[in-house]
């Protein structure tokens, strides 16, 4: 007979008497349970009782009391006793719900019907003391027949209680007597059934299992301690051993895939993470230069079979510039010209090596590699640049195999370029003024307010520069000389300043240039270069001769403990005296008007 025959019978019968004993517990749970309900019953019936009579007991001291001081808070609480009284009257003549039984609900009907006849004598000495009637209302509620009713409303609350708690043992011990059989027969159920398993589990481990199991602990060990090299040996039993054993050696041979599997899915896991701090680092960038070093640390760790390059337009008319480079030779072009890669002509990844049937990119960012993939940076429609891998260890397949994880790290480099990028325009229009390119007011409050909040130390010179008669330009040659005229003097600042210093549109015709670490000589060389270079200007717009601009330049530092916090101010104050003097003049702080 087969070990699964013997092992059904055996559960059959388990089964049929695990039934039993569990029918027979919870029988016994539901005498226990029976049990409860008649506490809980006999603690609501008794309770019902006892308020009845404490309440119907409060209610005659409130209404003497109230007789006897004539004080009307006493009829109050009379009334709300009463009030809670016949709510429990009501409750008593549906106890039914409280699981009470006809004689039960016989006893608390005259129960009430005693409590009613005392209610009854009470409110007719109340009333015949509110009449003026004292004696008459004392004598009823310290008279025989208040007496008598109340001596026997204590006896039917009595007989009531002791009639529940005599029904309440009776159903108690019922209850206990079927919960102790119940139990003693699930207890005997159940010690059968272990017999039963006990002696069926003897037989099958001693005859059928023990031996040849004892044969297969080594190699169960070695496997369970994942050493799928052992060889498990062919059974050619028919039974479950034969079975187990054949089961064993697929599970050496599942082990062996799964290890390739799990090694396979460790690494794709490590790629995974590495690809997303690669991203983590790309969204903390601030520069472009800062995303190609990015790209260029982590790639190698992500794919070390691949180099690369990294190449970004800024420009949508402009050649593509390397950015970075790894794993590659020092040979890699400088710039890429868009139409040499067919990647950027079609918009897509294009996959290039040797001796396939595809076009090849003509360039090629590793001269020793057999393949390589183009990936197109763009985003919002517009191309940014482009990544650029090559096989660097002769596996053709292996740039395939990467083929998702590549487009995935250029849609993210693509979104950093192009957050980067947006970032700078839109921090370009933020600060810049966009007829003259210059930076704006809003710019130099903030320069000033920096140069401030670093303190003494800081020498600063600032230039107030103001375009003499700029309104007889708008007015004879119209807004648009106008402009002309502040792009040219924005362009002379410029053109003179350099990296001495930074200029600023200040408002209207009005410019500003803030000079750090050089000397008031050299600071006044450098405004009456800008005032002289702009007096030799020879202007016109739309064919007609603009006539000759000057500028008047307020000069003022913070050298000899002067305020940078006033420093503007001071600048300011120069370039009126410098208009008050004639214009076409530059003054310092503290010139005085001549």
């Amino acid at each position: 007979m087969k070990i699964s025959t013997i092992t059904n019978l055996a559960y059959g019968v388990t089964v049929a008497l695990t039934v039993l004993s569990g029918f027979a517990f919870i029988m016994s749970g539901q005498m226990a349970a029976n049990e409860r309900r008649a506490v809980e019953v006999h603690m609501a019936l008794n309770d019902l009782g006892a308020r009845l009579e404490v309440d119907a007991e409060l209610r005659t001291d409130e209404a003497r009391l109230f007789v006897m001081r004539g004080d009307p808070a006493h009829l109050a609480v009379f009334d709300k006793v009463n009030e809670e009284e016949h709510r429990l009257e009501e409750l008593a003549r549906h106890a039914e719900t409280l699981g009470g039984t006809d004689d039960e609900l016989a006893l608390l009907k005259e129960t009430t019907a005693t409590i009613d006849r005392l209610e009854a004598i009470e409110r007719q000495a109340i009333e015949a003391y509110q009449a003026g009637e004292v004696a008459a209302a004392r004598a009823a509620l310290f008279g025989d027949e208040h007496y008598r009713q109340h001596v026997r409303l204590v006896d039917e609350v009595e007989r009531f209680r002791k009639m529940v708690d005599i029904r309440t043992g009776l159903e108690l011990q019922r209850a206990q007597i079927w919960s102790d059989w119940l139990g003693f027969i699930a207890r005997i159920l159940l010690g059968v059934t272990a017999i039963v398993f006990l002696a069926v589990l003897y037989f099958v481990l001693r005859r059928r299992v023990s031996v040849p199991l004892t044969r297969m602990t080594g190699i169960v060990k070695r496997l369970a301690t994942q050493d799928f090299a052992v060889e498990v040996p062919h059974d050619g039993r028919r039974d479950e051993i034969g079975e187990l054993t054949s089961a064993i050696r697929i599970f050496r041979e599942n082990g062996l895939e799964r290890e390739r599997l799990d090694a396979e899915r460790r690494r794709d896991l490590k790629m995974k993470d590495l690809i997303l701090q690669m991203m983590h680092r790309m969204q903390a960038c601030q520069k472009v230069a800062e995303v190609a070093d990015v790209v260029g640390r982590f790639s190698p760790q992500i794919f070390p079979e691949l180099g690369g390059a990294l190449f970004v337009r800024s420009d949508p008319r402009a050649m593509l510039r390397c950015m970075g480079t790894w794993q590659l030779p020092d040979d890699v072009a400088a710039s890429l010209d868009p139409e040499d890669c067919w990647g950027l002509r079609r918009g897509q990844p294009h996959h290039s090596h040797t001796g396939g049937d595809d076009v090849d990119c003509t360039h090629q960012v590793s001269s020793g590699s057999e393949s390589a993939l183009c990936i197109p940076l763009s985003a919002h429609g517009d191309t940014l640049g482009l990544l650029s891998v090559a096989d660097i260890s002769g596996d053709v397949a292996s740039i395939a195999d990467y083929k998702t994880y590549l487009g995935m790290i250029g849609e993210n480099v693509s979104l950093a370029i192009a957050n980067l990028q947006l970032r700078d325009r839109l921090t370009s229009l933020a600060v810049r003024d966009p007829l003259t390119g210059l930076l704006n007011r809003r710019s130099l409050d903030q320069a000033l307010a920096r140069h401030a909040r670093q303190g003494a130390g800081v020498e600063l010179t600032c230039f107030v520069i103001d375009i003499d008669h700029f309104k007889r330009f708008n007015d004879e040659f119209g807004h648009d000389a106008g402009d002309t005229v502040l792009q040219t003097v924005s362009g002379v600042l410029t053109d003179i300043v350099g990296d001495r210093g930074t200029c600023y549109r200040f408002g209207g015709e009005e410019f500003a240039v803030l000079l750090a670490d050089v000397t008031a000589e050299e600071a006044y060389q450098i405004a009456e270069h800008i005032r002289t270079r702009t007096a030799t200007l020879s202007l016109s717009h739309t064919g007609r001769i603009l006539g000759t601009v000057t500028v008047s330049i307020g000069i003022a530092d913070s050298r000899d403990g002067r305020s940078l916090r006033t420093v503007r101010t001071r600048a300011d104050d120069a370039l009126f005296v410098a208009k008050a003097s004639g214009r076409n003049r530059t003054r310092r702080d503290g010139d005085a008007e001549t």
